[in-house]
């Protein structure tokens, strides 16, 4: 072994004392003398003690098939490793196909939309609610379905993670036989990444734990934060975290979406929520991280880190998610008992004679858009009344809600293929206001809109008890996979302060709607560096967010089955959209998790100015590159050669560039 290699590997050997009690899964580990270890060297640690990985020069990862894919027996042992926690499923459409995963029942509850309004396809091990990456081999369809399933993106294998200890073998066990690493939670994933062919999964959903601790003090140098937090382990969902902030009567800045894991790649690129113009984003509540290294080493980083373990604390909040280790349980901060009000407001522009939309297949409107068919009432004929009360509705937004700390979750989206019918639907959200200041707030924007739609629009009732931030979250989390890609931009102050920018800035907007016939989702926040305090303003968060006050997000959802080529059409169609916004939005950024997994410029677009120091922690950190997911720190040096070369697919063997 060379010297430098010895040089980068020796930060892996350092482990730092727990801030804070280690939860009961994370206190099972795996040591250099655990007998898994001493009787199965395919999961020793990184160290420079060991040999390189025998495929580290190699040009691809191993791949079934090919000779450096791990033995029957290796996969064997590794289970015996981890006592039986490996899996080998296949994607859950395989009930609906001739074979023995045949199953009618289970067929017709998912074709019959049953199983997204329970846990099912959260609770599967291999399903991700974004299906696209993986191919069309298996897709969900009646049980009348010929062929064979695929399993395509899908993983090969699955660890149904327990205990740390079960993370760092899987870890060390990808590093030393040059598999394929991918980590999913929930699949609450838009950009395949918790899928990859002939890949090993790192399954974490079912690392639970909570601990609310009512006095937490941590200081460095001249700063402090003193007061309440909470533990959360990686696989506790957002539905699981608002109940327990209602438990414990407190408030905790979380996702909007019930399926995500606050804990994982949410926060991991920055993280938005309901309560981001109050309290900042998901990275600014963090206080301490416990995670696996590639090393296969267990950690704990917080604001007093040193070394590679500071390097670590900066980049985790912000820097990226599948990259720099597998976290297991985050620290953040809590806040008290906060009150929110919403209300919601819809109109809709139909009966136009538009004929050059030139999106090239039928329109499918993204789930989620508040209503899928038409609203019975607030309908007008008029183009040029309609999109010039969206547009006041966003200019309102800014100046009178996000500055009190709340924000505006909005879609504009075309209700069928011709182009010939919108609809705009937006909530209005604000914390810590009464009644009659919310009434008195909202009173003159419905007033404009009216006079300029001239139609009736009402002020909604509003509750006279402003409803616990926490019990929004009384709920279980439902949903139902689907075929939606995302881009996304995230638009400065300016864009909104200059009245000749903003005109061209909402033209290009509506030209996505009403051109494109793509859907628009904007959410209105400002996550400045004031807001996010300490320790979260000293964190690898894309700098363009601090300047932002317009998340706007553009939708479409890719038809099952369509060609490589098919697809590409569809990207340049796009493209062509979300290309002139970054015009008008120079030096600005995308938010990754809702960005394009295909984004040429990724590097700046998703890190912007700290890539640099990013990638040089990612090589000193992970020279191995085990940690891959696409547009990523560090996944310029390799690529999916997806097998039937469908842009950003997930169906094929990871390669070197």
């Amino acid at each position: 072994m060379s010297f430098l290699l010895v040089l980068s590997l020796l930060p892996l050997l350092t482990t730092t004392a727990a801030l804070s009690t280690p939860f009961p899964f994370e206190t099972i580990q795996l040591s250099p003398t655990s007998p898994q270890v001493l009787s199965f060297p395919s999961i020793q640690f990184a160290s420079f003690f060991s040999a390189s990985p025998p495929t580290k020069n190699e040009k691809c990862r191993a791949f079934p098939g090919t000779s450096s894919w791990p033995s029957e027996e290796d996969w064997n042992q590794f289970n015996t490793s981890l006592n039986g926690a490996l899996l080998r499923p296949l994607p859950a459409a395989a009930a609906c196909y001739p074979g023995p995963e045949y199953n009618s029942t289970l067929c017709s509850f998912m074709t019959s939309g049953q199983a997204g309004k329970t846990h099912f396809w959260v609770d599967n091990p291999v399903e991700s609610l974004t299906r696209w990456p993986a191919g069309w081999g298996c897709l969900l369809r009646d049980d009348n379905a010929t062929g064979v399933c695929e399993r395509g993106g899908w993983p090969e294998y699955v660890v149904n993670v327990s205990s740390v200890k079960h993370v760092q073998a899987t870890v060390n066990f990808a590093r030393n036989k040059g598999v394929r690493l991918v980590i999913k939670n929930t699949g609450h994933d838009f950009g395949g990444r918790s899928m990859g062919a002939g890949s090993l999964s790192v399954w974490t959903h079912n690392l639970k734990s909570f601990q609310y601790i009512p006095e937490y003090t941590v200081k460095s140098g001249k700063n402090e934060y003193s007061g309440p937090a909470v533990k959360v382990a990686a696989g506790v969902e957002t539905y699981k975290l608002f109940n327990h902030m209602a438990e414990n009567n407190i408030t905790v800045v979380a996702p909007g979406g019930g399926t995500v894991g606050p804990a994982g790649g949410w926060f991991s690129v920055a993280g938005h929520g309901a309560l981001t113009s109050k309290y900042g984003l998901g990275a600014d509540q963090v206080l301490e991280i416990s995670l696996v290294t590639a090393g296969g080493q267990f950690i704990t980083v917080g604001p007093n880190s040193t070394g590679s373990d500071a390097d670590l604390w900066w980049a985790l909040r912000g820097g990226g998610g599948s990259t720099f280790g597998i976290i297991t349980s985050v620290m953040f901060k809590a806040h008290p008992p906060i009150s929110t009000l919403s209300t919601s407001l819809n109109f809709g522009l139909t009966n136009l004679s538009i004929t050059n939309n030139t999106y090239p297949f039928p329109i499918i409107i993204p789930p989620g858009t508040g209503f899928s068919s038409p609203p019975s009432t607030n309908f007008i004929t008029s183009p040029q009344n309609f999109w010039t009360a969206v547009s006041y509705s966003y200019q309102y937004c800014n100046n009178n809600i996000i500055p009190l700390g709340g924000y505006c979750f909005s879609y504009i989206y075309p209700l069928n293929s011709s182009s010939s019918s919108f609809a705009y639907t937006v909530s209005h959200n604000i914390p810590n206001i009464t009644s009659s200041s919310y009434r008195s707030l909202l009173l003159p924007l419905y007033t404009s809109l009216q006079s300029i739609l001239d139609i009736s629009i009402p002020l909604p009732e509003i509750p006279v008890n402003p409803t616990l931030y926490a019990g929004n979250g009384l709920r279980t989390a439902s949903t139902n996979p689907s075929n939606t890609r995302y881009r996304s931009r995230l638009f400065p102050l300016q864009n909104f302060h200059n009245q000749t920018l903003y005109n061209q800035t909402f033209s290009s907007i509506r030209s996505s709607v009403e051109k494109g016939n793509l859907t628009f989702h904007g959410i209105s926040y400002s996550p400045s560096l004031k807001i996010a305090g300490w320790p979260g303003s000293n964190s690898a968060v894309l700098p363009a967010w601090r300047e932002t006050v317009l998340h706007g997000i553009l939708m479409e959802v890719i038809p099952s089955g369509i060609t490589a080529d098919e697809g590409r059409k569809i990207d340049a169609h796009a493209q062509e959209y979300i290309e002139r916004w970054k015009e008008l939005t120079p030096g600005a950024g995308s938010y990754m998790n809702e960005g394009d997994p295909m984004e040429k410029n990724w590097q700046w677009e998703f890190f912007g100015s700290n890539y640099r120091r990013l990638l040089g922690i990612k090589r000193r950190i992970d020279p191995w590159g085990v940690f891959w997911a696409r547009t990523t720190v560090g996944t310029e040096e390799w690529e999916v050669l997806d097998e039937k070369g469908f842009p950003g697919g997930q169906n094929g063997r990871l390669c070197r560039v």
